[in-house]
């Protein structure tokens, strides 16, 4: 047993189907998940220190503080319901958020970020919603897809270079080329010419 399948089977979800029904690679869906739980617990540590601020009377920063908190308590029932068996719903929600896109994660990760950073922008604020935003972007990747191979990436380019190559009839001035080689002269389009401006001697 390798290395990345000892990982998968201790990450693994009860009921999971071991087999990924994507194309994403592992080590982007096991970054996404260990961040997001890593994240979560600064974000609820660093968002408690922050409600420390009631002491000091400063309001945004307490408010900035709890809303760290609820994206922290977020992150981790979506990624890691196993630290909250004592809430009955929670395997629920993330069983329904694992089976929606990654990009729906990658925005919901984003947008509960950014409140806290903007109601106390202070150095726990901005790491423990950074971990939250982050966790946002590697889901975006995910959602991106996996990358093409060189082979496939060759193979495009060269298409691309034989479609582009000049033939006995060249474009007329007012067809534009989408080859991929194309440059600016090739599509450049006709200038006018109206003359001066006219002034009426009467005026």
């Amino acid at each position: 047993m390798s290395f990345s399948d000892k990982v998968a089977s201790l990450m693994a979800r009860p009921g999971q189907d071991p087999n990924a029904k994507d194309d994403v690679p592992w080590y982007l869906r096991y970054a996404g998940r260990g961040v997001g739980t890593v994240g979560g617990i600064i974000a609820i540590i660093l968002g408690l220190v922050e409600t420390l601020s009631l002491i000091t009377m400063n309001i945004s920063c307490l408010i900035g503080g709890i809303l760290q908190v609820l994206a922290g308590f977020t992150l981790i029932c979506f990624e890691a319901p196993c630290c909250c068996m004592f809430l009955d719903y929670v395997q629920n929600v993330s069983e329904w958020i694992d089976n929606r896109p990654y990009w729906n994660k990658a925005i919901i990760y984003v947008c509960i970020s950014i409140p806290p950073v903007i109601f106390c922008t202070g150095l726990s604020s901005i790491f423990g919603g950074g971990l939250i935003f982050l966790t946002g972007v590697i889901y975006g990747m995910m959602a991106l897809g996996k990358k093409a191979t060189v082979e496939e990436m060759r193979a495009n380019a060269q298409a691309g270079d034989q479609r582009g190559v000049p033939n006995a009839n060249p474009p007329t001035s007012n067809t534009t080329s989408t080859n991929m080689r194309s440059n600016l002269v090739n599509n450049a389009q006709p200038m006018s010419f109206t003359g001066p401006p006219m002034f009426d001697s009467n005026v």
